[in-house]
């Protein structure tokens, strides 16, 4: 079945995975989904992911992290930008996520990356998702 906004869908797979304990979670794969997987990797929320070859599309393997009592890394995902109203954002309106604990992810002209690096770089974008 076709998805309208893919990113969206991978956030609530990755959120319902979580709330289960599932140590890895499955989807189809697209350049915007890796990107997007990459920043949360460099951010530490989650501990791997990879690209599964497979017919007729490739999968994204993403790996959660936990703490050493289960309790997930991630306590929250929330799209922000969506398909039927896009929010961006300048460099100087980058919002904080709960006053710095959380991160959000842009999709800026040099790539897809945080909101403190953004702002470090004095670039704006699309605004994707927050992330705590």
């Amino acid at each position: 079945m076709p998805v309208n906004d893919p990113i969206a869908d991978m956030l609530t797979r990755m959120r319902n995975a979580l709330a289960v304990r599932h140590e890895s979670v499955t989807l189809p794969n697209s350049k915007a989904k890796v990107a997007v997987v990459r920043v949360l990797k460099e951010e530490g929320f989650i501990k791997d992911f990879e690209v599964a070859k497979a017919t007729p599309q490739a999968k994204l393997v993403i790996r959660l992290r936990y703490k050493e009592d289960k309790e997930p890394i991630i306590r929250g995902l929330k799209r922000i930008s969506k398909p039927g109203l896009r929010v961006y954002v300048g460099k100087g309106e980058i919002p904080r996520v709960y006053g710095g604990v959380g991160i959000g992810i842009l999709s800026t002209s040099q790539g897809v990356v945080t909101s403190r690096e953004a702002w470090r770089r004095g670039l704006g974008g699309e605004l994707i998702c927050h992330v705590w």
